[in-house]
């Protein structure tokens, strides 16, 4: 199965990420960089996505290290307007299990 998805797009799942605890990649997702954006392939569960927002690719590089998903925006310098839709896409990453939430170790 495969996915695109853009800040704003994509099944509405009633709920928003909590931009205030710390995301990552699930340890069986690749993020493979590509002209229009980026594909993240989850080798467990074998879902395609595609990310077609350059803002949104460097989001998601920048949770791994970031101290939450909303210092990740900030670094990517998403203006606090469009958090609701950022917030969304990476909702629906959580959904498909690309995202897992880091613990506070």
């Amino acid at each position: 199965m495969r996915r695109v998805l853009m800040p704003g797009t994509g099944p509405d799942l009633g709920t928003d990420l909590d931009l205030d605890h710390a995301w990552a990649l699930h340890p069986q997702v690749s993020l493979r960089p590509e002209p229009f954006g980026a594909l993240l392939y989850h080798f467990g569960t074998r879902r395609l996505t595609f990310l077609k927002d350059p803002r949104l690719v460097e989001v998601v590089r920048r949770l791994p290290e970031a101290a939450s998903a909303r210092a990740a925006c900030t670094e990517c310098r998403v203006p606090a307007s469009e958090l609701p839709a950022y917030s969304a896409a990476l909702v629906s990453l959580v959904g498909t299990s690309m995202l897992v939430e880091r613990s506070h170790a």
